[in-house]
């Protein structure tokens, strides 16, 4: 069971290697013997986006670990550009080897998918949990589009912070806009011209800079995503956002379907970004959840 602690509020910033020799860039929280938590964030975001989640889960006893993909935050760019599904998930996998023991994975998005891969590739060896937070094989393709049209957006930065938190505000409309835009230079970095950039590689969206026309199930690769969905066996999660453009009830039910044993929870006040659109909530979940993969581990 987990145990309710106060301590390990400062996580530790720990270099590990990836595919390729690549540095990737995480932080961990939590008593080194607490269950082993893996977070991984949406395409464009930060390690950063797990701050709060990250906190309250090491307070609640569990070891938790947050990355930065390949390509993000403080993690290296892909000198070759690579950034595919499969190249992220053997990138999770040499992380889950270099931290020794087996870990439940937490994926938002890209993140999620990243993690269903690598289930679907190592098991119960090395993943023995698995949360999946507004994912799953088959998307909505114009939610998806949504999102990389803001990500392929602003090319030539922010004058300001406020300008990149007007564009932040109109892309998530559903949430109250900060009073503050501090938390926005986890994901954005000053450059020499005096412009604020997203803190991710542009190679991430391919040659063209941003996918054309209507996105496929090619694209996102969803029979592979179905075939590690079908071998599941570990304990399993979905988290969706109620009022989420990316995963629709049809695509719940479809992944329930090769799924039967996952939980599905529901969270009412939250979008696509669930995590952070209902933190706490979403964070209680998580943690009765690991609770129940320690017990049965």
């Amino acid at each position: 069971m987990v145990s309710e602690s106060k301590d390990f509020p400062v996580p530790e910033t720990r270099t590990f290697r990836g595919q390729g020799d690549i540095e990737l860039v995480g932080d961990i929280w939590g008593p080194e013997d607490g269950p082993l938590v893996v977070m991984l964030h949406g395409g464009g975001q930060t390690r950063g986006s797990w701050k709060s989640a990250g906190t309250l889960l090491a307070r609640a006893g569990v070891r938790v670990v947050v990355m930065d993909a390949r390509g993000h935050g403080d993690s290296q760019w892909a000198p070759d550009g690579d950034y595919s599904g499969d190249s992220m998930a053997a990138d999770l996998i040499a992380i889950l080897a270099q931290l020794g023991r087996p870990a439940t994975l937490v994926g938002a998005s890209m993140g999620g998918l990243t993690s269903l891969r690598a289930t679907g590739l190592v098991g119960s060896d090395l993943i023995n949990g698995l949360v999946l937070v507004d994912v799953v094989p088959r998307a909505e393709s114009e939610g998806v589009e949504r999102i990389m049209t803001f990500l392929g957006g602003h090319r030539d930065g922010f004058a300001t912070l406020d300008e990149a938190a007007d564009a932040v505000a109109e892309y998530l409309p559903h949430r109250e806009r900060p009073k503050s835009t501090k938390g926005l230079e986890r994901n954005l970095r000053k450059r020499a011209d005096g412009r604020w950039y997203w803190h991710w590689d542009p190679a991430m969206l391919g040659p063209s800079g941003l996918v054309e026309g209507e996105v496929s199930a090619t694209d996102l690769g969803v029979e592979v995503l179905e075939e590690a969905a079908r071998k599941l066996t570990i304990p399993t999660m979905l988290l969706r956002g109620r009022m989420s453009d990316v995963v629709s009830e049809e695509g719940v039910r479809h992944f329930l379907s090769i799924v039967p044993h996952c939980e599905f929870v529901e969270l009412a006040g939250a979008a696509h970004t669930a995590a952070g659109d209902d933190n706490d909530a979403f964070t209680d979940a998580v943690c009765e959840f690991v609770k129940g993969v320690t017990a049965t581990s």
